[in-house]
C-alpha cells in the first residue's frame, strides 16, 4: 500500500510505517509546501493514502468534488498516538481505503465515509 503522509503529521511516522514495509512519502523532506490542492492531486495521481490532520482536505473532496484515492485524517492525537493508530487503521480498513474512502479517526472512535 502507497501513502503520502501531510507535512502536520508527526516525521516519526514515516520510519513507522516503512518498517511495517509500507510505501511512504511524507512531504515534509519536500523542498516546499506545494498547497493542499497540488498534495491531494500527487497522491491521486500516485495512487497513494493521504493521511493527514487537516480538515481542509475533506473540503476540497466533498466541496470543490477533487478526486483522491483514500484519505486517514487524524484528530486530537498525539505525536506518538499518530504511529500506532495510522499502523492499526492502515490495517483494518486496507479494502475501504483502497476504495477511496475517508476515514476519521480520534482516541474513541472511527468514521468511515466511503
Amino acid at each position: 500500500m502507497k501513502i503520502l503522509l501531510d507535512t502536520c503529521v508527526w516525521g516519526g511516522v514515516l520510519q513507522t510505517l516503512k518498517s511495517a514495509g509500507y510505501d511512504v512519502i511524507w512531504t515534509g523532506e519536500w523542498d516546499k509546501d506545494p498547497g493542499d490542492e497540488d498534495i491531494l492531486a500527487f497522491a491521486h495521481r500516485e495512487g497513494r493514502i493521504l493521511v493527514t490532520l487537516d480538515k481542509d482536505f475533506g473540503d476540497l473532496v466533498f466541496v470543490f468534488g477533487l478526486p483522491h484515492s483514500g484519505i486517514i485524517r487524524l484528530v486530537n492525537l498525539s505525536s506518538k498516538e499518530q504511529s500506532s493508530i495510522c499502523l492499526d487503521v492502515l490495517a483494518r480498513y486496507e479494502q475501504n481505503l483502497q476504495n477511496g474512502a475517508i476515514i476519521t479517526v480520534d482516541r474513541d472512535r472511527v468514521r468511515i465515509r466511503e
